[in-house]
């Protein structure tokens, strides 16, 4: 019973720590920044990889992003769901990596996480709004437009997912309360 009760209160505690790592991320979102230098995409990131209730590492990045946009600003709907989607999908990303966190697949996934969001959001850009020509160059045009914004996605991403996921590792280190338990003997 004791071992039980500690293993939950471990439990208790990762998702604790995981929890206030992606509310700094949710605040810094409204801190001014370069365009796309944010740390949402190394949030929904880090939400897949580390939060195992799958509904609540879903559920959190949203949370979060409505949250920002109430101060930021909302934007057309059609283009706020690709944007949201896009984060879902990030959220997915991360999941490959739940048990699985080492540092260059934490990079590539990163990287997939960033690539996959400026594909999206730059279709939606262009399919959504008025800016560009419904045509192959049109899209060619839009997605050209959007490589500035891609550096500081992917600047943003890969700094924000080394915080987050280097100060998870040390906590999970130093501090022995946020260890992932050792899976339950078979009986």
């Amino acid at each position: 019973m004791n071992a039980e009760f500690s293993q939950k209160e471990n439990l208790v505690c990762r998702l604790l720590l995981a929890l206030a790592i992606l509310a700094v991320a949710a605040a810094l979102r409204i801190a001014p920044h370069p365009w796309n230098f944010t740390p949402v995409g190394a949030m929904a990131l880090f939400s897949g990889a580390v939060i195992k209730d799958r509904r609540l590492a879903f559920a959190f990045p949203v949370l979060a992003l409505l949250a920002g946009d109430l101060f930021v600003g909302f934007y057309k709907p059609g283009l706020m769901v690709m944007v949201y989607a896009s984060f879902l999908l990030s959220v997915l990303i991360g999941r490959s990596l739940e048990n699985r966190r080492a540092f260059l697949r934490i990079a590539g996934a990163t990287v997939l996480g960033s690539l996959q969001f400026f594909l999206v959001t730059n279709f939606a850009v262009w399919w959504l709004l008025n800016s560009y020509p419904k045509t192959a160059s049109g899209l060619a045009a839009c997605y050209l437009a959007g490589l500035a914004l891609f550096r500081n996605t992917v600047t943003g991403d890969a700094l924000y997912a080394l915080l987050f996921f280097g100060a998870f590792a040390v906590a999970e280190r130093f501090v022995p309360v946020f260890r992932e338990p050792a899976p339950a003997a078979a009986r």
